[in-house]
């Protein structure tokens, strides 16, 4: 084999292998909505494939995604979001019937099944609110232009610390 080939593949599959990891897969309640954050690395410009899926009493119902076919009782139910490193799910109408084990599973698309997933076990009484700083934490940006602008807010007297 060719070294520049080889070279090139081995470079191809550490993006594949670093590109779509699952770093953490969290659940909160907003009103009587279920959100999943699905927070990923994104070191790859490869399309990313994804999953929702909720496992109770050992069967796996697909809920949400671009691998497997949604059932049917979840799809107006839910509403997704997506971001360059987050994927947000909501599921609304969410009552003890949807308590499971909920998963995040990312593929790169037209790859080998290269898959990276986590898992987080959701039942409702246990179930924390979403906090509305969370939300301004997940747009970083929003946060640094506040930070940017309090000194020329200070110099136009707007604020005083």
């Amino acid at each position: 084999m060719n070294p520049t080939i080889g070279f090139a593949l081995l470079l191809t599959v550490l993006q594949v292998a670093r590109g779509q990891k699952v770093t953490s897969l969290t659940a909160c309640l907003v009103d009587q909505s279920l959100r999943l954050d699905c927070r990923h690395e994104n070191a790859t410009t490869l399309p990313i494939q994804y999953e929702f899926s909720m496992t109770r009493e050992k069967k796996q119902h697909v809920i949400y995604g671009t691998v497997g076919v949604p059932e049917h009782s979840y799809r107006s139910r839910t509403n997704f979001t997506s971001k360059y490193n987050i994927k947000v799910l909501y599921l609304s109408g969410f009552t003890t019937k949807d308590e499971g084990t909920y998963t995040c599973e990312l593929r790169l698309s037209g790859q080998p099944p290269i898959t990276s997933s986590k898992n987080v076990t959701v039942l409702r009484d246990k179930l924390v609110k979403c906090e509305g700083i969370s939300l301004l934490a997940q747009n970083t940006s929003w946060l640094l232009l506040l930070l940017l602008s309090l000194p020329l807010l200070q110099a136009m007297d707007f604020i005083s610390l």
